[in-house]
């Protein structure tokens, strides 16, 4: 399960810095736009990972063939972040030397500016690399105008009038039958917030709960998505944290990328919410859920306790880089806690780095390590925090892909990414999903799904 062809052997031996692909989450501490943390869920802007090209690492080995089709591509951003290319906040540091020896030419994204056009190998400057490892298609670089922060597709409605859309779904629901468009053209034209006002308007209209009215008129995958589309997100990750452990069997994928994929902030609300909406402590429930490392691994995660400094630390990626190559293929047998200490504490732009000075130094990248040294929930849950560390539109078109491949769909995978990265980068999820699969997500969750559901999935993914 490797990045095919990750890092490209090609490429110039730049000092390492910034780790392409993640530029954009590199700007100096005082200068992000968000408070706490990478990348903030709240809102819009979500550091990009553009990835033109990786600094000269030994080709990466790609066993597992990760993901299907098309190499794990760098992000295209769009969007929110902070002024790139080169302006202040990426690029450089405002007394303008590029970092570790990386100076950034103003007019230019990194590695190379409009040159850097993926041509059909997806190769900047369209030359494959013969040196490929099983010749795995190279992680396509971006072009630069797509490396510009992270969006989402929803966002939040102009001239908004809660009592006018509360009346609008009393309408849609009175007498015989539902008229599910109506509905549809007010969920998903609205923002999460403003959903949230069309249910206290409805209440305090109607003197009725709008959910279990609504409950009473959907039913299956539609009542799913709508009932997921009008919880709060913070609310809406720690119920889906409680439905994964509860009853018999636990769906360790559900805790692997809600816990290994958020930030700092959001894991906090999430323990603060599951623990005043559901009675419990996330951690105790965690515990008594899972063993070995894996519960391990999951309990730091739920600690919210990641360092979330966007500057790296050469020095200390070349030391991790070599902590977990001790720990792992330079030794017989596997120390864990090292794997666990590294993963759990690095901030995202960190691990990055560490990514590729561990791709340097062992000539084999460190999500192929983890696959041999690793297996089963510990295995996928470090996987997910390398991948998000890389590239997370990525992680989660792959996630949304398996949702849908082969026969039937997992549908509450389905509609809890959906859902929950609508206000976030959906939009780069879909530029992914594309690259990654050449297919657009739409066209995938057209032919997958159906009825008012496939509608209202529809629009909210926005074709």
């Amino acid at each position: 399960m490797s990045y095919p062809g990750y890092p490209p052997t090609g490429y110039p031996p730049f000092p390492g810095y910034p780790p392409t692909g993640q530029e954009s989450s590199f700007p100096p501490p005082g200068q992000y736009p968000y408070p706490s943390g990478f990348p903030p869920m709240g809102g819009g802007a979500y550091p990009p990972a553009p990835s033109s090209g990786y600094p000269g690492a030994g080709g990466y080995p790609a066993p597992g063939g990760y993901p299907a089709p098309g190499g794990y591509p760098g992000a295209p951003q769009p969007g929110g972040a902070p002024s790139y290319p080169g302006g202040q906040g990426f690029g450089a540091p405002p007394g303008g030397a590029g970092f570790s020896g990386y100076p950034q030419p103003p007019t230019q994204s990194y590695g190379g500016g409009p040159a850097q056009v993926p041509l059909p190998g997806g190769f900047p400057g369209g030359a494959m690399p013969s040196q490929y490892p099983g010749g795995q298609p190279p992680y396509p670089s971006q072009p630069p105008a797509m490396t510009q922060g992270t969006q989402g597709t929803i966002r939040p409605a102009a001239n908004f009038d809660a009592m006018r859309d509360a009346e609008v779904l009393r309408k849609a629901m009175k007498g015989f039958g539902t008229d599910e468009q109506a509905i549809i053209d007010v969920v998903a034209n609205r923002s999460n917030d403003q959903r949230q006002k069309i249910k206290a308007a409805f209440k305090t209209m109607y003197g009725k709960d709008l959910i279990k009215d609504l409950k009473s008129e959907l039913s299956g995958n539609m009542e799913e998505l709508i009932l997921a589309l009008f919880m709060p997100p913070t609310y809406y990750d720690a119920w889906s944290l409680r439905n994964a452990m509860k009853g018999a069997g636990t769906q360790e994928r559900v805790l692997i990328e809600i816990l290994c994929s958020r930030t700092n902030q959001e894991i906090r609300e999430i323990v603060r919410c599951y623990q005043s909406e559901f009675g419990r402590d996330l951690e105790k429930d965690i515990r008594s859920d899972t063993s070995g490392h894996f519960e391990r691994l999951l309990v730091s995660m739920c600690q919210g306790n990641r360092d979330e400094n966007q500057n790296v630390n050469h020095q200390l990626a070349q030391e991790d880089a070599q902590r977990l190559y001790q720990a792992g293929e330079g030794r017989l047998g596997t120390d864990e806690s090292c794997f666990n200490m590294v993963l759990a504490t690095r901030s995202f732009p960190q691990l990055k780095a560490t990514m590729e000075a561990y791709s340097r130094m062992a000539n084999r990248d460190l999500l192929s390590s983890v696959s041999r040294e690793f297996s089963g929930n510990v295995e996928s849950g470090l996987k997910t925090i390398l991948q998000c560390a890389l590239n997370r539109p990525a992680f989660f078109a792959e996630r949304l892909y398996y949702s849908m491949k082969g026969a039937g769909t997992d549908d509450s995978t389905l509609v809890r990414i959906v859902v929950t990265r609508s206000e976030i980068d959906l939009v780069q999820i879909k530029q992914m999903f594309s690259q990654m699969y050449q297919k657009t997500l739409g066209t995938v969750i057209a032919s997958d799904t159906s009825g008012d559901y496939r509608k209202l999935l529809l629009a909210i993914v926005g074709q």
